[in-house]
């Protein structure tokens, strides 16, 4: 999201070499999301750029590539798995959780080969799982089992919380957008680890999106109050403003607890344009 064109000049410098975009966005925020490695496992040498565009205290929220999540479903994906690996590796450190998303379709069923496949990663790096079928909501043995299989691994689930963008009906070409794309599932804010890790998906109106994030201030809150080391991540459909509604949720959180570092002082766009978009705050 470092390169999406509605920053350049807004979040970004412009005109900015797109290796340097990165470093850019890293004064803005201090952790990303990893979605294009969703498609694509990137070469290393590109790796290698990211890694040298942030501190090692950057996070990245990588996500695992969809030839092993969608299309082997987890299983006879030795190959792909073992060249994610080898190409995230120069991030070092700043792989905080590598992303498991799921199809709609991984049900409860499926719970066990989720289970055997976290049980073969490495257990040099943490793991988050996303699921988007109802069952894993709405079924109280399902919820548990699943519970069951993370915990086994110590890795998190990682809730995507639609709930605000599905309350009432779109009102813009990116909320209709997203009605037709994003997961329809129950909220969940409870965390199994540590490092728990929040997608939050508001509106294109600021108002509803802070509105609708109220509960997650304070779950956060109590999350760093715990001692627990939580990444958020603020989307809205159209992503014009995230970054900083992410800065003002990072905010609100640390007018809760006072203790928590503030983000990165961010680099101006041009004409002192200081721009809006992507999501994530990190605590």
């Amino acid at each position: 999201m470092w390169t999406h064109k509605p920053w350049q000049g807004r979040l970004l410098p412009h005109p900015l070499p797109p290796a340097e975009r990165l470093r850019a966005y890293a004064t803005w925020c201090n952790a990303v999301e990893g979605n294009t490695t969703f498609y694509a496992t990137p070469a290393r040498a590109t790796v290698e750029t990211w890694a040298g565009q942030t501190g090692p205290d950057f996070r990245f929220v990588v996500k695992l590539p969809k030839v092993i999540t969608h299309e082997r479903r987890l299983t006879g994906a030795e190959d792909e798995v073992r060249a994610f690996f080898d190409a995230i590796e120069p991030l070092g450190p700043r792989a905080h959780t590598l992303w498991i998303q799921l199809p709609g379709s991984f049900g409860p069923a499926d719970a066990g080969v989720l289970g055997t496949f976290l049980a073969r990663l490495p257990r040099s790096h943490r793991y988050g799982v996303e699921v988007r079928h109802r069952a894993f909501f709405a079924d109280p043995r399902a919820v548990r089992h699943l519970e069951a299989v993370l915990a086994g691994a110590g890795a998190e689930w990682i809730p995507f919380d639609t709930t605000v963008l599905f309350r009432s009906p779109p009102t813009s070409d990116a909320e209709r957008d997203a009605w037709t794309k994003k997961p329809r599932v129950p909220l969940r804010a409870a965390a199994l680890t540590d490092r728990p890790v929040v997608r939050y998906l508001g509106r294109d109106d600021q108002a509803r999106t802070v509105e609708g994030w109220r509960h997650w201030v304070d779950t956060v809150a109590g999350w760093l109050r715990e001692g627990r080391s939580p990444t958020v991540f603020v989307h809205t459909p159209d992503n014009a403003d995230a970054p900083a509604l992410a800065r003002l949720f990072h905010d609100e959180v640390r007018a809760e607890v006072p203790g928590v570092e503030p983000l990165p002082e961010p680099l101006s766009g041009r004409l002192g344009e200081q721009a809006q978009d992507e999501p994530l705050t990190l605590f």
